[in-house]
Parts: C-alpha cells; structure tokens; sequence
C-alpha cells in the first residue's frame, strides 16, 4: 500500500469535518492510521482504554500549548486526556493504537 497516494481516503468518523483517514491495520484492537487534518483542524480533549502514539509526517498540530512540526513523535499513555488539538495549516499523522488487553 502506498500510503502518501489518494486510494483508500474515507472521512474520519469521530473527528471534526474534513479530517479524513486511511486505515493501515485493524486487527485484534490494534490499529495503525493514517490521519489528514484539514487547515484550521480544531479537536476537543479526549482520551483511549489504549496507548496511542503520534507520528508526524507533514504540518505541524499544537497541543497543550506544544507544538508538533513534522518529524515529531508523541507518545500518549492509556486512559490520559490529550487535547485540545490544532492544526492551522493542516497535518498528516501516523496513528498507532496498542491492542487493548483486558485484565486478568
């Protein structure tokens, strides 16, 4: 799969309109994606049962009053507010979610 062509795009469900995502891996909870945010991207704070890591590939986001230019990596524990999220010029984001384990 070539990742930077335009097969495979959908709108992001959950995410502000524009966003769009391409799904790389979905498999046993795991998920790897691919996100694009649209100039002007503006998210609320969130948070996941699972760790997620950011990859940045083009743009830049800020968050929390950090900023997140390409080549960033942003690793963000289960169950941890992240957020708000901005991107004025828009993004494209690597998006990995571990599988989620259940306790014993």
């Amino acid at each position: 799969m070539n990742v930077f062509n335009e097969k495979g795009w959908e709108q992001a469900d959950n995410y502000p309109n524009g966003t769009l995502r391409k799904v790389l891996r979905d498999e046993n909870s795991a998920k790897t994606i691919l996100l694009k945010f649209p100039k002007g991207f503006k998210m609320d704070p969130h948070s996941h049962i699972t760790t997620e890591q950011h990859f940045v590939l083009e743009g830049s986001y800020s968050s929390k009053g950090n900023n997140y230019p390409a080549g960033s990596y942003q690793l963000i524990a289960a169950h941890e507010d992240h957020g708000p999220f901005e991107s004025e010029n828009g993004a494209l984001i690597l998006v990995v979610w571990d599988p989620y384990k259940q306790k014993q």
